[in-house]
């Protein structure tokens, strides 16, 4: 009869065999990827001929001094109101209907088109022109909406 297993014996590979084995492995990822490795060594030759690659190479060399200008131009006055004025308009943004701010974009485009157009023909407007002009529905419409803009507007400045 056999003798019953008391002991079980681990391979530890020796750091000979384990540097074979990820060499083996590294051979293996190299035949099998050779298109993609071409074209990352193709990447890095065309960045190295431009000069991106030793620009890059410096600036991660000088990360400490890029972070300390960036933090120094960051905390600037002017920035630092960018950063907030970029922020409510986001907000502001974020609270309005899309459908209506593309509709409201569409007519301010039309508008300047039109405007632009008067501006070449130098007609002068009499005040019977305005006159006339306010039964147009759209410039009707249009002053209707400046009204009431001005009035929203007034409202949210006395808050």
């Amino acid at each position: 009869m056999a003798k019953p297993i008391t002991t079980i014996e681990k391979h530890i590979p020796t750091p000979e065999e384990a540097k074979n084995q990820k060499l083996e492995e590294l051979t293996s990822l190299l035949a099998n990827n050779d298109a993609a490795l071409n074209q990352t060594i193709d990447i890095i030759k065309e960045l190295h001929a431009s000069g991106l690659l030793e620009a890059a190479h410096s600036a991660l060399k000088a990360k400490e001094k890029i972070a300390k200008i960036a933090v120094g131009q960051v905390s600037r006055e002017p920035a630092k109101n960018i950063i907030n004025n970029l922020m409510s308009a986001t907000g502001l943004l974020a609270n309005m209907d899309p459908e209506v701010m593309t509709k409201l974009i569409g007519s301010l485009s039309t508008g300047i088109q039109q405007g632009n157009e008067h501006l070449q023909s130098d007609k002068t407007i009499g005040m019977l022109d305005l006159l006339k002009v306010l039964k147009d529905p759209d410039v009707n419409r249009a002053i209707g909406f400046g009204i009431q803009f001005l009035k929203g507007l007034g409202k949210g400045l006395n808050e």
